[in-house]
């Protein structure tokens, strides 16, 4: 699986991610998917809340939409891999995680429902 990610998108999501810090962010991906995946936009989901050691939404609240292709969300603990409940919630194709300090391309990852890491190129 190949993945871009458009340069402003990411540092917008470092910039959040920063803003809303030590509250935990959430937001959707979206995109298209041809021969590679390509996240352009975020959304912010309905009924999302931020907390301090989580963030949710309620997915049956989302209206179909094949452009959205998963979720963004930040860990403050600084850690750059999915919880089990992530994996357990995991919602469309990827899962982003932005980790604390929230500074750099370095505190991403990108998951697949598995818990594998996707490598990613910025656009």
């Amino acid at each position: 699986m190949k993945l871009k990610v458009k340069n402003e998108l990411m540092e917008g999501l470092l910039a959040y991610s920063r803003d809303i810090h030590p509250k935990e962010m959430i937001l959707l991906l979206r995109g298209k998917v041809s021969d590679e995946i390509e996240v352009d936009e975020v959304i912010v989901p309905p009924s999302a809340v931020h907390g301090q050691s989580f963030s949710v939404f309620q997915p049956d609240m989302i209206p179909f939409d094949l452009s959205i292709l998963g979720v963004v969300h930040s860990h403050p603990s600084g850690a750059l891999k999915p919880s089990v409940y992530d994996l357990n919630h995991f919602y469309g194709k990827i899962m982003m995680i932005v980790a604390y300090p929230y500074q750099s391309v370095e505190d991403v990852a990108v998951f697949d429902g598995k818990g594998q890491k996707v490598p990613f190129t910025l656009s």
